[in-house]
């Protein structure tokens, strides 16, 4: 009879959650399988508002719990990637017609309470001059502090450190069924591109499938679960820079929502998010003309200079797994999460309903905290020391002078001390092979391949690197002919 391989644990789902899950588990010394249908990060992951961040507007919902735990995990991450997660100052103008000014004030002294080391927020005063892009109606506001990242990379480095410590992570691979037996879990997969199956067993299944929690629940598992979820989109719009420096805006809409100004990529200012109910295919999410407009027209409403939807060159759509919580208002629906876990036939069953990408890590620790009772030989919870992979030090520019300043400094924001492997055997700009345009070199692309899962052009020029910003279309048509999964 053929032996199946058996894990301890089998993860589901290859964003955010999923991936540090894994990482947890594998780093406490429980064997992990992960398996993701599509690519890491495929879906809300990489469409997010690039941000870790505490969640300034919670407070006015009176969520100080989830404000509390999101500003505590702002700092472990500052201090787990430094290469990815940046502070970023952000500037509120104040509005007579929106919320009160001591509201604002009171809101940012709570923040402050709560927050770490990152700068306090201030009172400031606008000047009327051309580095000043708001309007001359707008003469005070507020300053605070939060931080940025790049999210996709985020779950791609979280993934490597799952495998550094024995995770087997397959995408392209599709948990079609899964039935618990006497002993072992039986779990299908499915290949999605040859379309093999295998069975496999497993001790214990977690769920961490973002918003197809409950598809997988009903289909893959014929189960039931107390909570549900709610499908929210959210969409952002990329536009040529509106405004010199590195500080960001959050600016407050009539309706009560709040959108996010902030620098990208250097050459780039994002805006964001809306919140519509969704329903459908997660991965048929897409910008509506509706939500473009909405953000161009509160944009207009502070900057001197009018946005205009022609002025969008890129924009993206993520569909967020929120706890229905019965709110109204989509943006009223809390951020927080729910881990349920069935300990049926002491076989555990787990599912991960919400969350957000600042608190992946302590959803993480927490989840496998429930599962350990079951396996005696896993240690203690661990994620919040050391680094992320290529967090720790690391002088890209002084070790590789060979290489041009601006790609140097994108290699050392991207993967850190990463850049080592990618670089290895290389003295000079030749030995980076074929150049496809604007800094795309073959050598990156074959680390990307071999050490990182990607697969496609899309997973290379959208989520590992961003480059299909910046590449032309000949360029990326050029790229895509030689780079198609």
């Amino acid at each position: 009879m053929e032996t199946k391989p058996c894990f301890d644990v089998v993860v589901i789902g290859g964003g955010i959650n999923g991936v540090a899950i894994a990482a947890d588990a594998a780093g406490r010394g429980l064997s992990v399988l992960l398996c993701e249908q599509a690519d890491l990060a495929c879906a809300t992951s990489s469409a997010s508002s690039k941000l870790i961040h505490g969640g300034l507007r919670y407070l006015e919902q009176y969520d100080f719990s989830l404000v509390r735990e999101s500003l505590k995990e702002r700092e472990i991450l500052l201090r787990l990637a430094p290469h990815l997660v940046h502070p970023i100052r952000f500037i509120v103008p104040y509005d007579q017609q929106r919320r009160p000014f001591w509201f604002i004030r009171l809101g940012l002294y709570c923040y402050d309470l709560l927050s770490g080391h990152l700068q306090r927020s201030q009172t400031i005063t606008f000047k009327n001059d051309a580095l000043n892009p708001l309007k001359p109606t707008l003469k005070r506001g507020f300053s605070y502090s939060d931080c940025t990242v790049d999210d996709a990379r985020l779950v791609v480095i979280t993934a490597l450190r799952a495998a550094n410590n024995g995770a087997q992570i397959r995408t392209r691979t599709q948990c079609i069924a899964a039935k618990r037996g006497e002993e072992y879990w039986q779990v299908t997969l499915q290949n999605t591109v040859t379309q093999q199956p295998e069975v496999i067993h497993a001790k214990a299944l977690i769920n961490a499938t973002g918003p197809w929690v409950e598809h997988v629940i009903q289909n893959v598992l014929h189960a039931n679960s107390r909570y549900t979820i709610r499908l929210v989109k959210g969409s952002h719009i990329v536009v040529p820079q509106l405004y010199p420096g590195k500080h960001a805006y959050l600016l407050q809409h009539a309706d009560g929502r709040v959108i996010f100004v902030i620098p990208y990529l250097q050459q780039f200012t994002m805006i964001g998010t809306t919140d519509v109910n969704y329903q459908g295919d997660p991965f048929a999410a897409k910008i509506d003309p509706t939500e473009i407009t909405y953000l161009c027209q509160l944009v207009s409403d502070y900057f001197k200079k009018p946005l205009q939807p022609s002025d969008v060159i890129y924009a993206w759509s993520g569909v967020r797994p929120l706890v229905d919580d019965q709110a109204k208002n989509a943006s009223a629906i809390n951020r927080g999460y729910k881990i349920q876990l069935i300990t049926e036939q002491r076989l555990p069953l787990m599912n991960i309903f919400g969350g957000k990408l600042t608190t992946h890590r302590i959803l993480a620790e927490k989840a496998v905290n429930a599962l350990i009772p079951f396996f005696p030989h896993g240690g203690k919870a661990w994620s919040a020391r050391g680094f992320l992979p290529g967090g720790d030090k690391q002088n890209i520019l002084e070790d590789f002078p060979w290489l041009p300043k601006a790609l140097a400094e994108r290699y050392a924001h991207s993967y850190g001390s990463l850049t080592y492997m990618l670089l290895e055997n290389c003295t000079q700009l030749s030995d980076l092979g074929t150049h496809f345009g604007q800094g795309l070199y073959e050598k990156e692309i074959t680390y990307l391949i071999k050490h990182e899962w990607a697969q496609t052009a899309e997973d290379i020029l959208w989520r590992r690197t961003k480059m299909g910003l910046f590449l032309s279309p000949s360029e990326i048509q050029h790229f895509s002919l030689k780079y198609t999964g």
